[in-house]
């Protein structure tokens, strides 16, 4: 039976049946398919669709999340590919449009990641688990709104990237996330990923800055360099997957959330 759904793009995107055929191009959503028990119906991924592992080793790969392989695409012959405004580029993704059902998220905050995976849910009939699954996360991050709103909040840099130096600022995912985590961001007054000067770090130094382990992988070294920059600032190296990816890896992020928020508290 033919499927007509909205995606969060304000897209209509029509369905010859229930898809069998499923090709990810966003590493986050990649996991959230597998959450939702589609091992055998999701037939391409992208090289960065780390999770889960045995996923990232078996299926094809259809190239990145910005280039796609299209012969690869072409010979699986999808039904539905999954992707993301954000994630994947605009031209690249016009294209597949061309050619194949394609459904997009758009994210931004808590709510809009719920809507995506009740959303995924319908697209792929497994609103049970997707609804248990949201049910879940909107406990979850209850809970945590009421730990936090007995706890300071301190004023945070989410650094993403090195050369140049790059941040979150408003209008990201990141950046809500980290208000939920009890963080105000530094550059709250700039939009999505803006570059970032060293005098203006030294001049303005946030109390805390966090290194994110993607899409640059900081290290040691890197917390060395910024501690010089800003002597006063607390310096963490946190996992990027629990600030940036927003399926079924949310799971992890309250517990994550509240033993950071406890170690900067005790650092302070």
């Amino acid at each position: 039976m033919p499927m007509h759904l909205i995606d969060q793009m304000n897209r209509n995107v029509q369905l010859a049946g229930p898809p069998q055929r499923i090709i990810s191009t966003v590493p986050s959503q990649t996991e959230l398919l597998a959450y939702l028990g589609l091992n055998q119906r999701v037939v391409g991924i992208t090289k960065y669709c780390v999770h889960p592992p045995a996923w990232q080793q078996r299926k094809p790969h259809i190239g990145g999340t910005k280039k796609f392989r299209r012969d690869q695409i072409a010979a699986l012959q999808p039904d539905l590919i999954i992707g993301n405004k954000e994630e994947n580029e605009q031209t690249a993704m016009e294209s597949l449009m061309a050619n194949y059902p394609v459904w997009m998220s758009d994210i931004e905050n808590l709510a809009d990641a719920l809507e995506m995976i009740a959303a995924v849910g319908q697209l792929t009939q497994t609103e049970t688990p997707a609804r248990l699954l949201c049910e879940q996360l909107s406990s979850a991050f209850g809970q945590l709104n009421t730990y936090m709103e007995q706890q300071r909040s301190y004023s945070a840099a989410y650094f993403i990237w090195q050369k140049p130096m790059m941040v979150a600022a408003s209008g990201t995912f990141i950046d809500h996330m980290m208000q939920l985590a009890g963080f105000q961001n530094a550059f709250a007054n700039k939009e999505r990923y803006p570059q970032v000067k060293e005098e203006e770090l030294r001049a303005h130094p946030p109390e805390v800055i966090l290194l994110s382990s993607e899409p640059y992988p900081y290290k040691q070294k890197h917390l060395d360099y910024f501690q010089k920059i800003c002597p006063q600032s607390v310096i963490r190296l946190v996992d990027g997957e629990i600030f940036s990816w927003y399926g079924s890896r949310m799971l992890f992020a309250v517990p994550y959330f509240i033993k950071l928020h406890k170690d900067i508290e005790e650092a302070i």
